[in-house]
This record gives C-alpha cells, structure tokens and sequence, in this order.
C-alpha cells in the first residue's frame, strides 16, 4: 500500500430510477427553474466527438449531514434526468480534509455500505418526481434501479509534492477500495477483475469495475468521465428495464394465446384481434424506446471519452441486454405473424363457407321456385 501517499478527493454515490416512458426535458427545465437547471454535455475538446442529440438536464436538489463512520459529512444531492425516461440521484460526499491512501479506501468504503443513503434518496426521489410530473410521459416508478459509485480524486500528493496518478497507484493499491478486499489478490485476478485502466494526460488516471470507479483528476469542474460513466448506466438500467418487461410479457402473451383460442367468439376470425393489437404495441414501444436509448449518444471517433464509454457498456453487458431484448422481440413478432396466418386462414374459411352456404341457399330457392 502506498503509505505515505495523501489524496483529497469525494466519493460520488449513483442512484438511478426509470420513471417514465419519456421525460419532456425542455418542459423539465421550466419546472425546475428555481433551482437552476442546466443542459450538460462533455467540455473537453475532443468531446465534439461525442454527439449527444438531447443532453440531459442537471439540477441540485440540496445539501443533506451523513453519519459516516462515526463523523458528520456533508454530502450534496442532485439529479440529472434524460429524455429517455431515467433520473439519475447522484450523492456526493466529499472527504473529510486530506487523508492517507488507506484512510480514503475506508471512507470510500464505508459510504458505499451506508445505509442512510437509500432513505436518502427515495426522499428527493419523491420530490423530484412531483416536481416533473407534468414533464413525464407515462409516469411510472420501475421495480429495477442501478448503483453506481465513482470515487473522485482531485489531489494526490507525496512528501508534499504533487504525484501522477498512474505512477502512484497501481492494480494492487486500489483493490481495497474498488473490490473492497483486504487480502491481496492474484495477479492473474487483479487482471480479471479490472482490465479496464485509462489514462490521458499525466495526472490523470480512471479505472472501471463492475459497480464502482476511480476516477483521478485534478481539474475539479472536469467531470467528462464520470458524465459517460453515467449516461452508460442510465442506457443499461432501460435495457434491464425492458428485457425485464419482455420476460414477463412472454408467459402472458402465451396464456392469452390459449385464452383466445379456446373462448367463444361472435367472429371466429376475429379471436385473435386484442392480442394482436396489444403485441404490436408492445413491440413498437420496446423498439421504439431501445433504439432512442442506444442512440442518446454517439461516438464519432476512438476519443478518449469514446473508449472509456465503450469500456463501461463492455463491462455492463450492454451488447448482451441489447441481444436478449432482440431474442424476445424476435419470439414475439414470430407470434404475431403466426397469430395472424391463423387469423387469415380463419377469415378465408369463413368466407369459403359463406360462398358454400350463398350457393346452397340459391340452389333451395330454385328448387322451391
């Protein structure tokens, strides 16, 4: 451990909550206007290679005191929405003055397990949502949310003397923070387990991990890296969200197949009419609504914020969710088409029986004349 290394920095703790089919940001922006919303996208110069058509709206929500590790901290509470539907609560508690490498994994640590933050932020969660409502296009608190925590260095010194990042910390010092392990780990697991290490200039460092991130840099008002670490977080909470939604769907859409089948119909050609109204509705919906997600931002060119955002959607599966999704939309519309060959062929033998019958009532009507 790099003992004698002494950082000042926060540990920025994420929260994010479907709310929403779609959030009206320019109206979003209206209703929070007492508390200075603003539109917020990447400053760096090469972030005009990351296109964002509509970028998300930032509020403060108020400062809040945590209980961390027996010592009052301050920590601020704010909120960034996107258009796609998803709040995002960040709580960001500074640390208490400058601290040794150690003492800082402990805080970092002992803000992630605090079990006040929850409570925390279902409060402002709350206030937020009936701040927005009237922005919110059919507004509804999802079941499945995601965490997240970046741990933000702004200082790193040695004997006093300022020290780079990536020369000072390296695989094995960061293990107590980001995997919280206090025995020392394998080569070959630190490998595995955090394969993901970015530089770009000479004092600044961030390395990724499933559910947390270590981001160093000393420019305090330069948060590029962890605007992208958390728009992909809100991308990967609408694809659990809605493959999540199609997994339910499935064993529904089934039943109502058998229900539809087997019930009595004025209209035998007819049966299947509900469902699949309901079916191409949900497939335009989920596909709809993907397609916006996966197109809120775009990397035009192998950036350094480009890599550090493909990195982060690496680690979060972000192709898998999108491939389950498609599977499930795949089975779906299959059964829609079948479901509507078996309603054309129900139409067509309807209609054959109504010529049969039109051509045996005439035949009658002959014989009777």
């Amino acid at each position: 451990m790099p003992g004698d290394l002494r950082v000042r920095g926060a540990a920025v703790v994420y929260r994010l909550f479907d709310i929403g089919y779609e959030m009206q940001l320019d109206k979003a922006l209206e209703l929070l206007a007492a508390s200075a919303p603003e539109r917020v996208r990447p400053v760096h110069g090469e972030a005009q290679a990351i296109h964002i058509p509509n970028p998300p709206v930032s509020v403060v929500l108020g400062d809040e005191t945590l209980l961390i590790a027996g010592q009052r901290c301050r920590a601020e509470v704010s909120a960034r929405l996107f258009d796609f539907g998803v709040a995002s609560l960040r709580v960001t508690v500074p640390a208490p003055d400058e601290l040794t490498w150690a003492q800082f994994s402990a805080f970092g640590n002992a803000v992630n397990s605090n079990a006040a933050i929850a409570a925390l932020v279902a409060q402002h969660l709350k206030l937020l949502r009936d701040r927005v409502a009237a922005a919110i296009r059919r507004p509804t608190l999802a079941p499945v949310s995601e965490e997240y925590v970046v741990y933000r260095l702004t200082a790193l010194a040695r004997d006093g003397r300022p020290v780079l990042a990536a020369e000072a910390l390296s695989d094995a010092d960061v293990v107590p923070l980001l995997l919280n392990e206090s025995r020392a780990l394998s080569a070959d697991a630190r490998r595995d387990l955090m394969p993901h290490r970015f530089s770009y200039y000479g004092d600044d460092l961030a390395i990724l991990t499933w559910d947390n991130a270590l981001v160093v840099d000393p420019v305090p008002g330069d948060t590029d890296v962890q605007f992208v670490l958390e728009f992909a977080n809100a991308q990967l909470l609408e694809l659990r969200f809605y493959d999540a939604l199609l997994d339910a769907e499935l064993p529904r859409m089934y039943e109502r197949v058998a229900q539809a089948r087997s019930g009595p119909r004025a209209f035998p050609s007819r049966r299947f009419a509900h469902v699949l109204s309901d079916l191409q509705t949900l497939v335009a919906d989920s596909t709809e609504l993907v397609e916006r997600v996966e197109n809120a931002l775009k990397a035009t060119d192998d950036v350094y914020l480009a890599r550090v955002y493909a990195s982060a959607l690496e680690i979060f599966r972000g192709r898998a969710w999108r491939a389950g999704i498609d599977r499930k939309l795949t089975i779906i519309r299959e059964t829609y088409g079948m479901l509507n060959d078996e309603a054309q062929a129900r139409r067509s033998e309807t209609l054959e029986i109504a010529i049969v019958a039109l051509i045996l009532l005439e035949f009658i009507l002959g014989i009777v004349r």
